[in-house]
């Protein structure tokens, strides 16, 4: 034990004092900040370029309708960044011509055929500029206002007694194990939680499994692990570099989460604090408590910066009633657990092979349940008691990515507690199997490695 100690100290201090590590554990947590901070911020830096786009009807025939005959005039109103020209005098064959010549940014062709359109059809717009999102969706609701209105009034039917029938609906999500105390619903911030708390179980194992196995390549190739056999024994060499380079991924984990708890805390009070106009019009719990906790999203339906600011507040303020320590403890157990799995077969194979290109026969079933686990996760957050996310959960391959997709969901203890025996069993099992494989490829040089050679390593 003193052996895989000291080996687990060297390869700990060798890589934590390379530089790449400590660049990565300073910018990564200014990456993951960003993520969070600047979609809301550049949904307010609104376009301050003013489009022009001509708009142009044109009858059965291809010919421009005039102006007493046009049915869509003024029907797309104009916004501060979009203005409409609707034209008249321009023939077909000339609007290209027009399109190059003229300062329009954008030529939309609206037919009158529209007015008998069904349930779905097309118009065309040629651009110059590529157009936004909100110009598209700008375009599409007022043409599809129009014509439902106008079909109403064929049909003679007014529109406010249609307006009149509907009925919006906003489904509040209450845990009844709250009940009587209805707390505010946390799911879209716990989807959050969970989808990237999975992606980053996938990331770290991919990332440092790749370096323990890079890490016995390189010994092997370079000859040193022979000196190295000579005072400690395969399997304590093979567990001292997967230990030591997990211990890293905990080193860079932990730095990330206080360096990115830091970096939102300070740009929330720096970007996101509501001005005292905002606090003063928007009191009730209830708005904050109905705001979307995406800012971003938030943002793009309200276009206001003070309605992102009381919607990242809203997003914090959900993030309190998430229990946030089941969360971390649950990610540190699954990613030790999975790292471990996995890290013990990345070690065999830098074993078995004399260079990386001979890896990756071994690499392909390997990599195949984590991307299936990530596959999973997505379904797994969206609908977190499935059978399939259970399942999934539960298989000890998979388990580390989808469980961690469940976890902020509350789930059952006796699945957890599968899960976790599971996942220890077989990372045991996986160890051996892999010490086995460490053991004998360690020292072997100059052969090509296939499966039916690895099961004799097995065996011996």
């Amino acid at each position: 034990m003193n052996k895989i100690g000291l080996i687990i100290w060297r390869e700990y201090l060798t890589r934590v004092r390379k530089k790449s590590f400590i660049i990565m554990t300073l910018i990564g947590p200014v990456l993951f900040a960003a993520l969070i901070i600047l979609p809301g911020w550049f949904a307010t830096m609104e376009d301050k370029d003013v489009r022009e786009i001509a708009v142009v009807e044109y009858d059965a025939n291809g010919q421009p309708v005039p102006d007493s005959l046009q049915f869509f005039r003024e029907v797309i109103p104009n916004k501060e960044n979009i203005r409409f020209t609707y034209l008249s005098s321009a023939r077909l064959p000339d609007i290209l011509k027009l399109y190059e010549a003229a300062h329009y940014d954008g030529v939309l062709f609206l037919s009158q055929g529209l007015i008998s359109a069904g349930r779905e059809t097309s118009v065309e717009l040629y651009y110059r500029k590529t157009p936004s999102m909100g110009m598209e969706v700008h375009i599409s609701k007022s043409l599809e206002k129009f014509l439902f209105d106008n079909k109403l009034r064929v049909k003679n039917i007014p529109p406010e007694v249609i307006n009149s029938l509907e009925t919006k609906i906003n489904l509040t999500r209450i845990n009844w194990k709250n009940w009587p105390n209805q707390k505010e619903d946390t799911t879209d911030v716990k989807r959050g939680l969970g989808y990237a708390a999975g992606f980053l179980i996938y990331f770290f194992i991919f990332m440092f499994g790749a370096q323990v196995m890079r890490g016995v390549l390189e010994e092997k190739t370079n000859r040193i692990v022979e000196v190295i056999v000579s005072s400690v024994k395969p399997f304590q060499l093979m567990m001292g570099k997967i230990i030591g380079i997990g211990l890293i991924g905990l080193t860079q984990f932990v730095a990330w989460l206080i360096l990115t708890f830091g970096i939102s805390t300070v740009a929330q009070t720096v970007f996101f604090q509501p001005s005292a106009k905002a606090a003063t019009e928007i009191t009730a719990p209830s708005d904050i408590m109905n705001s979307n906790p995406v800012v971003g999203q938030a943002v793009a339906e309200s276009g206001d910066r003070e309605e992102m600011a009381l919607a990242f507040n809203g997003f914090m303020k959900k993030m309190k009633e998430v229990n946030i320590f089941l969360i971390i403890g649950a990610f540190l157990f699954y990613f030790l657990g999975g790292y471990i799995l996995y890290g013990s077969l990345f070690a065999a194979i830098g074993a078995a092979v004399d260079n990386e290109t001979d890896t990756q026969q071994f690499m392909f079933p390997i990599t195949v349940p984590l991307i299936i686990g990530i596959i999973v996760m997505i379904n797994a957050f969206l609908n977190p008691s499935g059978k399939m996310a259970v399942i999934f959960s539960i298989i000890p391959l998979t388990s580390p990515i989808v469980m961690m997709a469940r976890i902020p969901f509350e789930v059952p203890p006796l699945q957890l507690l599968l899960s976790a025996v599971l996942l220890i069993v077989t990372f045991l099992g996986t160890t051996w199997l892999a010490a086995k494989i460490y053991r004998t490829g360690i020292l072997m040089y100059g052969k090509k490695v296939n499966y039916a050679e690895l099961w004799k390593w097995i065996k011996y």
